[in-house]
């Protein structure tokens, strides 16, 4: 026999899961007395559940398999909707366990009891709560199956107190085998018919289900066609960027002629990211809902195909998958877009280098620095705000994962996602680029950083205000500066007093 907590963990072994970050409750004692004995799981314990649930969706992004965060009712949960939305907007595989009141007392507003579908449900692919610890194995491995499938995406799972107390004799289940969505011999010959015919191709890369795999397959058929390769917003390690076949960053602020040729491209061809707001330029380069552009998107869940864009090939498949049915395309040697092909490398490469900028101090070279210092093997975090578009626009990144940055434009990201590399990869150098602002919302995780005797590094741009709103503001009302100024603490002291360098 084994209690609930002892089956939870049990399971969760069983998944592969290693980290576990929490926030400790009473509500979930009996998980914490599990977790004693599992030599396989690290509990991390962290200082806000907002930064345990960013943690848990990094961790996502780093192994393309959900990560955990575990944390108490009420007041726990509501901090951690913060990481859950980051999930649902990244497409972040991720596994967030709530401990919940007991069972008999359900209903009757017991200390801090709430509607966990009610305020979880709209960011959720699913929420369940476990009734019974012999089901426990059945729903954990069902939900994990729910979070990495198709649109990966966040998954709630509500564990009453004395579910975790109860005992039963079940045997752990299975994790459930992840289809590998390919696409059809049909849409692959579509496909091809189609860029010969192109004049002005385009290739765009992001969104979930990318591997090292897809990287390599689409930077060799890249190289055979000659043609333009763009990231998605936030996704730049998804090619390498020194490929003579990267044309840059379809983000926030993007370079001027790569946005004319997303816009004029005859063939768009969109390899798992979704068409939002930011990558179509404010919905004004591709034209909702029928594109001038011949588009073709490939996703790997058929329900978010067409929600904006009418594709002219719909593709239902999984990036890594798809990349890998490109290498029979025999398309090599010159091509008309050749031309186009080597103007937007020029462009990027022009793009990426510093400027001259007013000032004593030009972030834009603290950005190259580090670009020039740092290993191919470096893993960059950010978090949002006005330094991260030197970010974008003036580091590199090599390979894929080498960037954890959250599509959602979430602030306070950067620190616990580098957390979570660092316990996901230490032997790689760590590095989080942070605004004061951005910063200040998860900085009490430094403590988490000093518990774990983490060797990150983080660069906080620290120019006293809240840096995106002031220049909106500044553009809008010139000289009325109203709630964007900001007063820090000595971030150098505050990094000694919990004994790191600074």
């Amino acid at each position: 026999m084994r209690t609930g907590g002892q089956i939870l963990i049990d399971q969760l072994i069983r998944h592969g899961v290693e980290h576990i970050f929490s926030v400790p409750g009473e509500s979930f004692l009996p998980v914490l007395d599990a977790l004693h004995d599992a030599a396989t799981i690290q509990l991390v314990v962290c200082r806000h559940e907002g930064g345990a649930a960013m943690m848990a969706e990094a961790m996502g992004k780093l192994h393309g398999k959900a990560g955990v965060a575990l944390v108490t009712r009420g007041p726990g949960a509501s901090n951690a909707l913060h990481g859950v939305f980051v999930a649902q907007e990244d497409e972040t595989p991720m596994l967030l366990l709530v401990g919940l009141p007991p069972s008999g007392h359900e209903g009757r507003g017991a200390f801090q009891e709430f509607d966990l579908s009610g305020v979880f449900g709209t960011l959720a692919k699913r929420v369940e709560i476990a009734r019974d610890p012999a089901r426990l194995p059945e729903i954990v491995a069902r939900l994990m199956s729910v979070a990495e499938s198709g649109r990966p995406g966040p998954v709630v799972l509500g564990l009453p107190e004395d579910l975790l107390k109860g005992e039963a004799e079940v045997r752990d289940a299975e994790p459930v085998p992840r289809a590998d969505l390919q696409p059809s011999p049909a849409a692959m010959a579509e496909l091809a018919r189609l860029l010969r015919a192109a004049e002005r191709p385009l290739i765009l890369a992001g969104g979930p289900g990318w591997s090292a795999a897809a990287q390599t397959s689409l930077e060799n058929f890249a190289a055979r066609a000659d043609m333009p390769v763009a990231a998605s917003f936030r996704c730049q390690d998804y090619f390498d960027n020194r490929h003579l076949c990267y044309a840059g960053h379809a983000g926030l602020s993007m370079e001027p002629k790569l946005a004319a040729a997303l816009r004029d491209a005859d063939v768009l061809l969109v390899i798992g990211a979704p068409l939002g707001e930011i990558v179509s330029g404010g919905y004004r380069l591709i034209d909702v809902p029928s594109p001038r552009q011949k588009l073709v998107h490939v996703r790997p869940d058929s329900s978010s195909i067409g929600k904006v864009f009418r594709p002219t090939l719909p593709i239902v498949a999984t990036s890594t998958a798809f990349t890998a049915a490109l290498a029979p395309i025999d398309i090599s040697g010159p091509q008309r877009w050749s031309p186009l092909r080597r103007d937007l490398r020029s462009a990027f490469e022009a793009w990426n280098a510093p400027v001259d900028r007013p000032g004593t101090l030009n972030f834009a070279n603290c950005i190259a620095a580090a670009r020039d210092i740092l290993p191919d093997t470096a893993i960059v975090t950010n978090g949002a705000g006005n330094y991260a578009a030197f970010l974008h626009r003036h580091f590199s990144y090599f390979g894929y994962r080498s960037s954890i940055a959250p599509a959602s434009g979430s602030m306070g990201y950067g620190v616990p996602a580098a957390i979570a590399a660092k316990l996901a990869h230490p032997d790689r150098p760590v590095i989080a680029f942070a605004g004061d602002g951005c910063f200040m919302m998860t900085a009490s995780e430094l403590a988490t950083v000093a518990q774990y005797a983490l060797p990150i590094v983080i660069i906080v741009a620290d120019n006293g205000m809240y840096g995106t709103i002031r220049m909106h503001q500044e553009r809008s009302y010139p000289g009325r500066v109203v709630g964007t100024r900001l007063i820090n603490p000595d971030f150098a002291a505050m990094a000694e007093s919990y004994g790191l360098l600074g």
